[in-house]
């Protein structure tokens, strides 16, 4: 009989002791939310961490595509330099041969 539920009564209130299973019932699902809430604690800060990864990957791509635009214009400057100094024509980069066009 030590697992029953156990009723005492007095004139005003009827009180009720739990069972060992009960309360341990009752422990697990406190233990239980005690971790999940922990894990959620824990997922938020990968969370925001995982944020500011990518947000200095945004940050480091409009960097990367503000320079390749630079590079764009740069080449546009050269061949611009190139032809009023030789003319139009094809340009070998593996052996640095200028070919006139005809």
């Amino acid at each position: 009989m030590a697992d029953e539920t156990k009723v005492s009564e007095t004139p005003q209130t009827k009180e009720v002791k739990f069972t060992d299973d009960e309360m341990q019932s009752l422990q697990s699902l406190q233990n239980g939310y005690q971790e999940k809430q922990t894990i959620l604690g824990q997922l938020s800060v990968q969370k925001i961490l995982l944020n500011q990864q990518q947000e200095a990957l945004e940050a480091r791509i409009t960097e990367v595509e503000q320079e390749y635009v630079s590079t764009q214009q740069e080449e546009r400057e050269l061949v611009q330099k190139l032809n009023e100094k030789y003319g139009p024509g094809q340009l070998d980069p593996a052996t640095g041969t200028f070919t006139p066009a005809q």
